[in-house]
């Protein structure tokens, strides 16, 4: 039987790991060996500094809300323990957006949040879920947003996204 010798595969392997390593310092760009062990510690870096950052988007958000609350005279563990007796159910980053864009609607949540710490009843708590919604969909840029995410707020408001393009997807979200 004759002999395989696996140097193209290996040739391949390498080049691919130098290419990746482009920019790197020293020898971490020239060398196959010290290239694949900076990439393996650059792979770890970058999974650990993505989920950094969603740590660091939720200080972001809190602090704006906690600003907006204190606009609104109240403080901003006492104004999300309110929306949670009220059973209103919108994420921090929905929250810094109303607090940005939408501050009227923003008020009216506090104020929510102010008779449900008193101990108020509210029966259009759905209905203010519903109209902050609208609101923070109103106040959205198509243009910023990707083409899947375009997609998936069509699909939510049942429009039909076959042989669409951007532009139209953003046409069509916005009627």
């Amino acid at each position: 039987m004759t002999r395989v010798k696996g140097g193209v595969v290996s040739k391949n392997r390498r080049r691919k790991v130098l290419k990746r390593a482009k920019g790197y310092f020293g020898s971490k760009h020239r060398l196959y060996k010290t290239a694949q062990e900076q990439l393996f510690h650059s792979g770890a870096y970058s999974f650990n500094d993505r989920k950094k950052r969603a740590n660091d988007f939720r200080k972001l958000w809190i602090a704006r809300i906690n600003a907006a609350c204190r606009n609104n005279d109240i403080v901003y563990s006492k104004f999300i323990n309110g929306l949670k007796k009220a059973n209103v159910e919108i994420n921090r980053k929905m929250l810094s957006e109303l607090a940005i864009f939408a501050p009227e609607e923003f008020t009216k949540l506090v104020k929510l949040s102010k008779d449900a710490l008193e101990g108020k009843t509210v029966k259009e708590s759905k209905e203010v879920e519903k109209k902050v919604e609208k609101t923070v969909s109103e106040k959205t840029d198509y243009s910023k947003l990707t083409v899947a995410e375009l997609k998936d707020l069509c699909k939510e408001k049942n429009i039909d996204t076959t042989g669409m393009k951007k532009a139209d997807l953003v046409a069509a979200l916005e009627k």
